[in-house]
């Protein structure tokens, strides 16, 4: 058992947060008052659907939170013209992180010519715009994916974990350790033919560059600052709970000093969902 002594603020805690407003039973009512406590806590942005856009810009103006519609969710079996139009429109809306998820059955099935020119002809699309995409993926050929992320010059690559990895602002992404990925996290074929959901684990979050997931309490993501990784938000449904609970244990506004308590299953063993 190691300790890191850190030092932070609610501020800091709150942008490392990417609120997700997906649940297809969320009310309107529900996703205003989740856009509300984004503001109110100034986290880095609200992960929303397409038709609460225009929610998000009138609760969201003049605040630093960012919008960060999805698109294709959640299978990505869309066509690649419709996706394209479903990008430019979120993007016209407000929308300035576009998620987009790739055709799991074409990565799936090996098929990567369409799925590189899917990505491609909505990057360029997102990209002309002044916008960024994410391409969101549920599929076992990790390496294969980030390699053709890389070469069109996407922004970030993530899973629906919403895992994401930033990619063009490093350059091409450093793959000698993404064979931590094949068992990490995701759906994970198994033997029987079905594909299962293992979630994430600190160990996988070393190769990453901006964005994680798996963190549902307040020591989930100081552990995440703590070890190191170059990970500076988190996607999760339950920032407002990871952030009053920091204000209950006395982070507010000021620098607060914290001990953060790391145990070698921290970076084995598989994070809490």
């Amino acid at each position: 058992m190691s300790e890191v002594t850190l030092t932070v603020t609610l501020d800091d805690l709150a942008k490392m947060i990417d609120m997700s407003l997906l649940h297809p039973m969320m009310t309107d009512d529900d996703v205003r008052e989740g856009l509300q406590t984004a503001r109110t806590y100034e986290m880095a942005a609200v992960c929303v659907k397409s038709d609460t856009i225009p929610m998000a810009v009138e609760v969201l103006q003049g605040s630093s939170v960012l919008i960060s519609p999805v698109i294709g969710l959640p299978n990505g079996d869309s066509t690649t013209a419709f996706k394209v139009f479903e990008a430019q429109e979120a993007i016209k809306a407000g929308g300035k992180e576009i998620d987009m998820v790739i055709n799991v059955g074409k990565a799936l099935g090996g098929d990567w010519d369409y799925v590189e020119d899917e990505i491609r002809q909505v990057n360029d699309a997102v990209t002309s715009e002044g916008a960024i995409l994410k391409v969101n993926f549920e599929a076992k050929h990790v390496i294969k994916i980030c390699e053709i992320c890389s070469k069109i010059g996407v922004e970030f690559i993530k899973t629906s974990t919403w895992v994401e990895v930033y990619l063009s602002s490093h350059g091409s992404i450093v793959l000698t350790d993404l064979n931590f990925w094949y068992s990490g996290y995701g759906f994970v074929l198994q033997p029987d033919g079905r594909y299962t959901y293992p979630g994430s684990t600190l160990k996988h979050y070393r190769i990453m560059k901006e964005h994680a997931v798996g963190v549902r309490t307040l020591d989930d993501l100081l552990k995440v600052r703590a070890i190191d990784i170059g990970v500076t938000r988190v996607g999760t449904t339950v920032g407002p709970a990871i952030l009053a609970e920091a204000e209950n244990r006395g982070i507010g506004r000021e620098p607060t000093t914290v001990r953060v308590s790391l145990s070698p299953a921290d970076c084995g063993g598989y994070a809490a969902f």
